[in-house]
């Protein structure tokens, strides 16, 4: 959590290997990604980092399918198995009655639902959600955070930027943020 220009979105984009920190250090699974080159930072995100973005970043003139299976495509995933995963991400979400619909044609929290179901296709460990209910209304918003959730109890890493003390209230640990750094006990976000 944090004021916007706090350093969250540069947070996950240095946790998603797309940004290079000043500083500090980035281990995954027992791994410091510094030291490697782009190419296999990049095979990291596409196997063990899924991105769910405030903005959305569909395809609005691809299927709720076909954008789902993006990820699955660029990973060279054998067809049968993408529809396999398209299907279960979609199920996940609660979209597989919409799999057919062109993203333009989707509300905002149906969107939301298949971002989700792409960050989810090449099964990653790791879901970054940079205020992953910024546009939506309250009910969409406890549908995603209540899917964010399952996703942690199933042993997902989910690491969530919100302004929102209301979904902030999910997370096992909060940390406060300001001018790029964790502040300490401030205001007792910090657990």
């Amino acid at each position: 959590m944090g004021k916007s220009g706090s350093g969250k979105s540069t947070l996950l984009n240095c946790l998603g290997l797309i940004d290079t920190p000043n500083e500090g250090t980035i281990i995954i699974d027992g791994e410091k990604v510094s030291a490697l080159s782009q190419k296999e930072k990049a095979d990291i995100r596409c196997k063990k980092i899924g991105y769910i973005f405030q903005n959305f970043f569909l395809e609005e003139h691809y299927s709720v399918e076909r954008n789902v299976e993006l990820p699955l495509i660029i990973t060279g995933l054998h067809k049968k198995e993408r529809k396999k995963r398209i299907t279960n991400c979609l199920e996940c979400v609660g979209m597989t009655h919409k799999r057919k619909q062109l993203a333009k044609n989707l509300s905002g929290g149906e969107k939301q639902r298949v971002c989700i179901a792409r960050a989810l296709s090449n099964q990653p460990e790791i879901l970054l959600a940079d205020e992953p209910c910024g546009n939506l209304d309250s009910e969409n918003t406890n549908n995603i955070m209540k899917i964010l959730t399952q996703l942690h109890q199933e042993g997902k890493t989910i690491v969530l930027v919100t302004h929102s003390l209301e979904e902030a209230e999910y997370a096992d640990r909060k940390i406060l943020m300001k001018d790029g750094m964790n502040i300490e006990n401030e205001e007792n976000y910090i657990s």
